[in-house]
């Protein structure tokens, strides 16, 4: 079967959930199920990269989807799905594409409907934003606790803890889960670890105060793609009281902050000081 040559049209990113577009291929796929290829899609899939974000749920033609990941079609028309894709997203020469996997065909050439579980899509969007702002509020709060600039800052000008210790993220429709390393990698670039258990619940409480002030003045956010495509290297903007702030990031998020009531974290470090945790819950 000829696969697609040409990467998956996505409107996720403007926060649609529904649509309409053409069967491009149906393959058949392990235990019964089938990869359906459309030349469009509102269904954000599973990024096999960075795989934070949950794949969204919905139907196709009116039937359930099993799941939704990312495919990518090599240079010599192979296709590779998930976690089997050699390659990173974006890679040049192939066709990366939104697969919807499904329990029986859909004819190609077909005009289907395409509709994502917008209760699910909007509890998810609510925690990638979270997420996000998390970021921000906890790099401000861990500013004093750099010893010399560690060569990279975020929007704000403070030093950006959340990508230098990075260790994992993932959310679901309660919540964001942050774990970050806090290594001799982070050590040598001058973060002074020394009493931070003793001072956490202090950064708690100036994390969720930030937190809560961007809540209240119910910033404008969203997604600013350059283009339709999949692989569009895509942001996360925020118009926050202290200024304008960028994130790339491929997943979906809110329009605005006053789609939340709440948003707040809570951190824990771990016994041996090495690893803090942020799970931080937003209330809509």
């Amino acid at each position: 079967m000829s696969l697609p040559s040409t990467s998956t049209q996505v409107t996720f990113p403007a926060g649609e959930v529904t649509g309409r577009s053409q069967v491009l291929a149906c393959v058949e796929l392990p235990e019964g199920r089938w990869g359906v290829v459309t030349a469009s899609t509102p269904f954000h899939p599973l990024d096999h990269t960075w795989p934070d974000q949950p794949a969204d749920s919905g139907t196709l033609a009116d039937r359930q989807l099993l799941d939704c990941v990312t495919g990518g079609v090599s240079p010599e028309g192979e296709l590779f799905l998930g976690t089997d894709i050699p390659v990173r997203r974006g890679e040049e020469g192939w066709a990366w594409l939104v697969v919807h996997v499904l329990a029986e065909p859909v004819p190609v050439g077909a005009e289907v409907e395409l509709r994502v579980d917008a209760g699910k899509r909007g509890a998810l969007s609510a925690a990638h934003t979270g997420c996000h702002l998390l970021a921000l509020a906890l790099n401000e709060a861990l500013a004093p606790r750099w010893r010399k600039d560690p060569g990279r800052v975020d929007a704000f000008g403070h030093p950006d803890f959340d990508a230098l210790a990075m260790d994992s993220s993932r959310m679901d429709e309660q919540a964001s889960y942050d774990v970050y390393r806090i290594g001799k990698s982070l050590k040598k670039k001058g973060f002074t670890v020394e009493g931070l258990a003793e001072e956490l619940p202090a950064v708690q409480d100036a994390v969720n105060a930030r937190l809560a002030s961007w809540v209240a003045a119910d910033a404008k956010v969203g997604i600013e793609a350059p283009g339709p495509e999949l692989t569009a290297r895509r942001q996360w903007h925020a118009h926050l009281p202290e200024g304008e702030a960028t994130i790339f990031c491929g997943g979906t998020h809110l329009s605005h902050l006053g789609q939340l009531t709440a948003l707040a974290t809570e951190l824990a470090l771990s016994a041996d000081g090495s690893q803090l945790t942020a799970v931080t819950r937003p209330r809509r």
